[in-house]
């Protein structure tokens, strides 16, 4: 029969207390978590022909950076949460549907315990920056469910069981974000190219040391001044 479920953060006399940590393993540690903002639809459409970006700014990459500003100080926030050093902390933000923003926050560390705060916090800290940052267009917009989406490592995995792809998935829509796709040259760049290795080869003759004469050429010369010359 299946264990029944208590409180964790509650000691025998019923006061608040953190969980002891100490006798368990250092493991990978990941989690997943998720975040809606819901905008009223004029406020969406005009969000959507601005780019995502309000009178204070960039309304992503400051959710972005603020939601990762969050996830290193968990501990700050919810009093029973441990001190954790965080490996990796990716975000993937993106319109889900018409008029809402989905947020999703992925949070690794190796430690004794798990990231699932830290992964909720960001979600959410996260959220509540783009209600900030778009909220003089309305105080209609609505936040939310935040929800674990899933975790792995420690006694059981729960739900989704990647976060890693996510991470990786969102680093890389990152990098490519206002790059240059990496691929064949364009025809200008190749263009240029070409005319950087003709001025390289031209200067490289221009300087090159002259060849000395052959022994051929200098027989011929001694010969031709005759004895006694």
């Amino acid at each position: 029969m299946k264990p029944k479920a208590s409180l964790t953060h509650v000691d025998r006399a019923g006061r608040p207390a953190m969980v002891d940590v100490s006798d368990k393993a250092i493991s990978a540690r990941e989690a997943i978590a998720h975040c809606r903002v819901r905008f009223p639809a004029a406020v969406a459409a005009q969000l959507r022909a601005d780019g995502l970006r309000s009178k204070k700014g960039a309304v992503i990459d400051t959710a972005i950076i603020a939601g990762t500003m969050a996830v290193k100080r968990t501990h700050e926030l919810i009093p029973f949460c441990h001190p954790l050093p965080i490996d990796g902390c990716r975000f993937a933000i993106d319109w889900d549907g018409a008029n809402s923003l989905s947020i999703e926050c992925a949070v690794k560390t190796t430690h004794r315990t798990g990231v699932e705060m830290e992964a909720l916090t960001g979600a959410t800290v996260a959220a509540l920056t783009v209600y900030d940052m778009c909220k003089a267009l309305s105080h209609a917009i609505v936040i939310g469910p935040a929800q674990l989406l899933g975790k792995r490592g420690g006694k059981r995995d729960f739900g989704r069981s990647d976060a890693a792809t996510a991470v990786a998935q969102s680093g890389e829509a990152e990098s490519k974000r206002g790059a240059v796709k990496r691929g064949k040259p364009s025809a200008e760049a190749s263009v240029a190219a070409t005319h950087t290795r003709a001025v390289k080869k031209s200067e490289s003759a221009k300087h090159a040391p002259a060849k000395p004469a052959s022994r051929k050429r200098a027989g011929t010369t001694r010969g031709a001044r005759g004895p006694g010359a």
